[in-house]
């Protein structure tokens, strides 16, 4: 199975060091910022890397020839329709929430803020409207009182999104498809970015 990952940071490097232990071919790394550790990572074992021309958008050029499916690891780039039908199995994510709530940029910051007792994790097909797509697997977790978004971030919510994109990595290889649930609209709320205050 080939893969074009798109992602950054620290989750970017997680999840392409899990993709190339579950036996995948990451066929190349898309960055925003040529910098990037994900970028310096994939560089180290030889494996290309592009930088998006538009860092809110990736596009069809972008993904590597014959993807079978786009995975995008911390990406707050839209990858456009064209690009997603360019993958044989389109493209998946990971949101760290329980979607459709908590839809957006801040999610784990919300999660927070609002007081959830429960957090969670999803793996959820790319589509055009953001964080909207059909669900491919979901978890829950506790949020431990007093916990920032930080603590639980590294605590609970990268390490469940490792598991769930592996899971969701092992059932297309197994069926050359992706579980499909889609989000009950009427449970969606949103997680716009916090102001610094």
């Amino acid at each position: 199975m080939r893969i074009t990952l798109i992602g950054s940071r620290h989750f970017g490097v997680t999840t392409f060091n899990m993709l190339r232990e579950h036996g995948v071919e990451v066929a190349r790394v898309v960055v925003h910022d040529g910098e990037d550790r994900l970028a310096a990572a994939a560089r180290a074992v030889g494996i290309e890397v592009v930088v998006q021309a538009d860092p809110k958008l990736v596009t069809t050029p972008e993904i590597a020839p014959n993807t079978d499916l786009i995975v995008t690891a911390h990406s707050h780039a839209r990858v456009s329709k064209d690009a997603l039908a360019a993958a044989k199995l389109g493209g998946i994510g990971y949101h760290p929430s329980l979607l459709p709530r908590h839809r957006g940029i801040a999610a784990v910051e919300w999660t927070i803020k609002e007081g959830d007792p429960i957090a969670g994790g999803t793996v959820y097909h790319l589509a055009d409207r953001m964080d909207a797509g059909a669900i491919a697997a979901q978890e829950w977790c506790f949020v431990k009182k007093g916990e920032t978004a930080r603590e639980l971030w590294e605590r609970a919510l990268a390490p469940l999104g490792q598991k769930l994109l592996a899971e969701v990595i092992e059932y297309a290889k197994a069926h050359n498809a992706l579980p499909a649930k889609p989000q009950d609209e009427q449970f969606a709320t949103k997680a716009p970015a916090l102001s610094p205050h």
